[in-house]
């Protein structure tokens, strides 16, 4: 049975698809009230909830100026003091994380052999997720609107591990990313199986602080790879820990928010709410 914070979740994301696709139109209440089906008092209500702000600001947050805006201000942050400063006071989520591992090679000989990996089904602002630790930290963390499918992706990650459906300590810490409790979070710590590269890149998307945004050209760019926009945009998409590791906060250099791997509705449900909530 779907928890009514799902329920207002999925209409938010009809909304949101709405106002994507009738934008220049710029839709007022009434009309988006209509398409997610109920008043539009209740869904002002509802989307200022969910959201912190009304459906009228938020639309301005997911704006093309905005993204272009906040481009222009992360370009030159990444450039200038990401590998000086560490970003250190400036992202918040750079803080949280401790270090990134890369697994053993022992653990992940055979698919994972001998490892043991706890997981559990967590709801979130945008959906459930299946979320996965080993005794090291998180290993993997995806949206999963199905909970058969969700399972299955993440045994095809590692097909020989044991798994055991608990919720840990660990993956506590990590889900309070998503109730703003940010003293919560600074014992996370990521167990990721990457090349280096990929970690590098992983790592570098730790260093956009949340509400902000980059685009491939800059990410590669701030590894001191600028040739590299594809390689990049690759290692981006192969991302293994959802909303942590915040590869949403990648878009395009046009400033269009672009595809995401978990839906590009949810991508843009979050980049607003992390507007929302950076602006408070």
């Amino acid at each position: 049975m779907e928890t009514q914070e799902a329920i207002n979740y999925q209409r938010i994301a009809e909304a949101i698809t709405y106002l994507k696709d009738n934008f220049k139109a710029q839709p007022n209440l009434d009309e988006v009230a209509e398409k997610v089906h109920i008043s539009p008092f209740h869904f002002q209500r509802m989307f200022t909830d969910w959201a912190g702000i009304s459906p009228k600001k938020f639309l301005q947050y997911l704006s093309i100026d905005y993204a272009k805006n906040l481009l222009k201000q992360n370009r030159a942050t990444l450039a200038d003091t990401a590998f000086e400063t560490g970003l250190s006071g400036t992202s918040r989520l750079h803080d949280l994380f401790m270090n990134i591992e890369g697994m053993t090679p022992a653990e992940y000989k055979n698919g994972g052999q001998s490892l043991s990996i706890n997981y559990s089904f967590a709801e979130t602002p945008f959906g459930q997720i299946l979320i996965a630790s080993t005794h090291k930290g998180i290993c993997y963390m995806a949206f999963a609107d199905d909970m058969t499918a969700g399972f299955e992706l993440l045994a095809a990650q590692f097909p020989n591990a044991n798994y055991n459906q608990m919720v840990d300590t660990i993956q506590q810490n990590a889900l309070y990313i998503f109730t703003q409790d940010w003293q919560k979070l600074n014992q996370v710590k990521l167990h990721l199986k990457g090349t280096p590269f990929q970690l590098k890149v992983w790592e570098a998307l730790l260093r956009i602080p949340m509400g902000g945004l980059t685009d491939y050209g800059s990410l590669a760019q701030s590894i001191q790879a600028p040739n590299a926009s594809r390689a990049v945009g690759s290692a981006v998409g192969s991302n293994p820990v959802a909303f942590l590791i915040p590869c949403h906060r990648v878009i395009r250099s046009t400033g269009d928010f672009g595809q995401y791997h978990w839906g590009a509705v949810r991508k843009t449900a979050m980049i607003g709410w992390e507007a929302a909530h950076s602006s408070h």
